[in-house]
C-alpha cells in the first residue's frame, strides 16, 4: 500500500506549539485532553512524521502513526528513528498526564526494542504508553507499538525528569 492510499492523519487543532503560559495554569492531563479535542495544535514534527495523539487518560496515552515512503531507510524499511520518535512521544506523554500546573518534563533516557520491521505496507500503527512510576523529580514509563491487528512491532521504556516550568521558560 503506498502512502497515497494510506489513511490521513488529522490534526483538528492545526500544527504549532503549546503556549507555555497555559502549562503554568493547567495540568498535563488537561492540556493533552484539550490537544486531543483540537483546542491546541499538534507539534510540527507530528505532521512531518505522520503520527498524532489518539487517546489520553490518566497515566496512559495512545499515539497513531502511519509509516510512509518518506520514512524509509536506505534498505527500504521504516527507519528506526521514526519508530523511536513515535515511542518517545507515547512514553513521555503518559508522564505528561501526571504533571501539575507549573511543572515541566523532558526525556532523560529511553530504550527501544524493535522486534519486527515496518514498511509503508504495515498500515496504521498504535503506540500505547503507560506510566510505571512517578516520583517528585523522575518518572518512568513503558510503551508497546502494535499494528492494527495487535501484532507487537516494538517495545520500550523511558525515564523523564520533572522540574518547575519556570526553569524551562528561563532556558535552564
Amino acid at each position: 500500500m503506498s502512502s497515497d492510499t494510506m489513511p490521513a492523519i488529522a490534526f483538528p487543532g492545526g500544527i504549532g506549539t503549546l503556549p507555555l503560559a497555559d502549562l503554568a495554569k493547567r495540568s498535563g492531563l488537561d492540556i493533552l485532553q484539550a490537544m486531543l479535542r483540537g483546542d491546541y495544535p499538534a507539534p510540527p514534527m507530528a505532521k512531518t512524521l505522520s503520527f498524532t495523539l489518539h487517546a489520553v487518560e490518566p497515566d496512559r496515552v495512545v499515539f497513531k502513526g502511519v509509516p510512509a515512503q518518506e520514512h524509509l531507510n536506505p534498505l527500504g524499511g521504516i527507519h528506526g528513528g521514526w519508530v523511536a520518535t513515535l515511542m518517545d512521544s507515547a512514553l513521555a506523554c503518559c508522564v505528561m498526564t501526571t504533571l501539575k500546573p507549573g511543572e515541566a518534563y523532558t526525556t532523560v533516557e529511553f530504550k527501544v526494542n524493535l522486534v519486527r520491521p515496518l514498511s509503508p505496507d504495515t498500515g496504521p500503527v498504535f503506540c500505547e504508553g503507560k506510566l510505571v512510576h512517578r516520583g517528585r523529580t523522575l518518572a518512568t514509563s513503558e510503551a508497546f507499538l502494535r499494528d492494527a491487528n495487535g501484532k507487537l512491532l516494538a517495545h520500550g521504556t523511558e525515564t523523564c525528569a520533572i522540574f518547575p516550568l519556570e526553569s524551562f521558560m528561563r532556558g535552564g
